[in-house]
Order: structure tokens, then C-alpha cells, then sequence
């Protein structure tokens, strides 16, 4: 579930509340689905292994894109247009 967001007036204090209680909302959503995933049978040290090889593969992906992207603006095309040269899907 998504905190509800607040609608501070402008006022400093008030919008730093305002954070400072989406925040707590998030972390309260985010240990119930850890809770969840623990009830599921999986153990925290299994997920946080999870949550860092997503990041590892994110880190890897982000550059892999950004070396496509001045691939393509050394040729001249889009990146699109490379895919296929690679053999990537466009859901790569």
C-alpha cells in the first residue's frame, strides 16, 4: 500500500511533518512486506542477497545502456536501432 500524501501549506515545519510522516508510513509498509516474505519461508539474509544482486544487475545495465547510447551517437542511429546488431530484445 502507498503512503497517502500530504498536502503541506508551504510552511517548512509543516513539510518537513509532512515527510517525516510519509516516511514513517513507508517503513511501516516496507516491514510488512518483509513480514509477508518472512511468512513465505524466506529469511532476510536471502532477500537482502536479492536486493543487492538487483542492484549489482541495475548498476550493469544502466551502463550497458549508456554504452549504447554513444554507440549510437557515434553512428548516427538510435539506440533502438542497435538491438538488433546485439541480438537484444527491446525488453532487454
Amino acid at each position: 500500500p502507498s503512503p497517502r500524501s500530504c498536502q503541506p501549506n508551504g510552511d517548512s515545519e509543516e513539510a518537513l511533518q509532512c515527510e517525516i510522516e510519509e516516511l514513517k508510513q513507508k517503513d511501516l509498509a516496507l516491514d510488512q512486506e518483509i513480514a509477508q516474505f518472512v511468512s513465505e519461508g524466506y529469511s532476510l539474509e536471502e532477500l537482502e542477497k536479492h536486493i543487492s544482486l538487483l542492484h549489482e544487475y541495475n548498476d550493469i545495465k544502466d551502463a550497458g545502456q549508456m554504452l549504447l547510447g554513444k554507440l549510437a551517437v557515434i553512428r548516427g542511429v538510435t539506440t533502438k536501432q542497435l538491438y538488433p546488431e546485439y541480438d537484444l530484445e527491446l525488453s532487454d
